[in-house]
């Protein structure tokens, strides 16, 4: 990988020397997509290393977290995809001797420094929008591959050249983890960094390697969730990114649409799906997508949506979940976020039989529990205060999922895109659950989520972080409504907007 910034790989070659330094490691991530990816690529550059490790995934890491891991008594601790952001609490216990910890995050971080902290921030580029957790992951295994090759004997002395490794473009992917690039590709997916269709700044760089390593494959397709695995009635019936006027949530308009067109699209009976079409069927179906777009009047912006940058691992079947990156994702979503993470992690380490059927089902329990919450949001409505929405779910909404379901809610009837959308959802009897989500279009305004439920979810006794574009946070039950209060008055103040 060609970095954008050295001074970024610099920080990875140390972190990966004190790495090799390990006599183990306790690995620690969370528990998302870009979490699981982050874990995966880091076990696999551990054990390649030959560095023994444990991993532990966790839905938060608060000080309760923090000192259960700090109980486990390993003397190296690597956080993936979280970690910045508590470096204040993680640094109390580095100071009392308890462990080193290695963070390879791309969150905002907390006011606190540590030796061994690789974070896209701190060298200049956007971790919400250019370098995933997974990202920053993968950096740190193409650099301990290094290291660990230029270590004799697998011990802590380092080769006369620094430890920076022999030029690497002739190795075998495996020899150098550029085939983990995939894993990167489908972290930064899963954390909706492809904007206008692609990903973009580090993350294109990544994407660079993986298909140097022959892992993914690019190309324009149709911007559509589901291509992989969805018959096309359905995929069409449900892609309302773009809202097309007589197919967009409505299965008959959709069945009507395909029927019009001359293409056999079944096959014994059966709808096919996009993947099993060809070069010649696709073309024609989406040119026939654009123009029903047109006729009804959906904005050319809008319409070029419909089009963006495929990113398909070859390895896998056509029509599997993980042949597509951002259906990956979403298989990966359905695995630690229902206290699986240990399935996720499989399917991400290889496992095609029974890691990835078990993913499956919950996968279905995914969908169902998400289309029950959208449903419940779009069916109760928000409350619109003047610069914010929201709603709160209680226990009728995992408080795992319930960010995702506000960001697919928003678009539908009475829930704005032109404000950001705070849920609410118990996650025990003493603390809520804040999700909040909003688009680039409001961060290029301003709008900054992480800070905005860092700072008001402090001010009650909670505490929260995250992106600019999506957040989360813990506070106190009861405190919701002084929470609120603040978060409306502070994303007022970040848009420019008088009260």
């Amino acid at each position: 990988m060609t970095g954008p910034v050295p001074e970024l790989e610099e920080r990875a070659t140390a972190c990966a020397r004190r790495l090799c330094a390990a006599d183990r490691v306790l690995l620690a991530s969370h528990i998302d997509a870009d979490g699981l990816t982050s874990a995966a690529i880091a076990a696999s550059a551990l054990e390649r290393a030959e560095i023994p490790f444990e991993a532990v995934f966790e839905k938060q890491l608060d000080g309760e977290a923090i000192a259960g891991i700090a109980a486990r008594e390993y003397a190296t601790v690597l956080f993936t995809d979280f970690g910045s952001g508590q470096l204040d609490v993680i640094g109390r216990h580095e100071r009392a001797g308890e462990f080193t910890p290695i963070i390879a995050d791309h969150h905002q971080p907390a006011d606190e420094e540590t030796e061994f902290h690789l974070n896209p921030l701190l060298f200049g580029i956007n971790g919400a929008s250019e370098l995933s957790g997974a990202g920053a992951s993968y950096v740190l295994a193409r650099a301990l591959a290094d290291v660990a090759e230029t270590t004799p004997g697998g011990d802590s002395e380092l080769a006369a050249d620094g430890g920076t490794g022999a030029e690497t473009t002739d190795r075998h992917p495996r020899a150098d983890n550029r085939d983990l690039a995939a894993l990167a590709v489908v972290g930064a997916v899963g954390d909706m960094q492809a904007s206008s269709g692609e990903l973009h700044g580090a993350n294109e760089a990544i994407v660079d390697d993986a298909v140097e390593a022959g892992v993914l494959e690019t190309g324009t397709d149709l911007a559509l969730y589901g291509k992989q695995t969805r018959p096309l009635p359905k995929l069409l019936e449900y892609a309302t990114d773009v809202y097309v006027p007589g197919i967009s949530n409505d299965a008959n308009g959709a069945l009507r649409f395909l029927d019009g067109l001359d293409l056999e699209l079944k096959e014994d009976g059966e709808w096919r799906r996009w993947a099993e079409l060809t070069a010649e069927e696709k073309q024609r179906l989406a040119s026939a997508l654009v123009q029903r777009a047109v006729s009804r009047g959906v904005p050319a912006s809008k319409i070029d949506d419909l089009v963006g940058t495929s990113y398909v691992l070859d390895a896998e079947p056509v029509g599997s979940e993980l042949r597509d990156a951002s259906e990956f994702s979403t298989l990966l979503n359905a695995t630690a976020r229902y206290d699986r993470a240990d399935v996720g992690l499989g399917v991400c380490l290889g496992d095609r039989e029974d890691a990835l059927e078990r993913a499956r089902t919950l996968l279905r329990t995914h969908r169902r529990n998400l289309s029950e919450g959208i449903d419940l949001v779009t069916s109760e409505g928000v409350t619109h205060e003047e610069h914010v929405q929201w709603f709160h779910a209680g226990d009728r909404i995992r408080e795992t999922i319930v960010g995702i379901v506000a960001g697919m809610a928003v678009g539908s009837e009475g829930i704005s895109r032109e404000k950001p959308i705070v849920a609410f959802a118990n996650k025990n009897e003493d603390e809520i659950k804040v999700s909040a989500r909003a688009n680039h279009g409001l961060v290029r305004r301003g709008l900054d989520l992480s800070a905005v439920l860092g700072e008001a979810s402090r001010e009650v006794g909670g505490d929260g972080g995250g992106h600019d574009v999506a957040a989360g946070a813990t506070v106190p039950n009861g405190e919701e409504e002084t929470f609120l209060e603040r978060v409306d008055e502070i994303v007022g103040e970040q848009l420019g907007s008088e009260r």
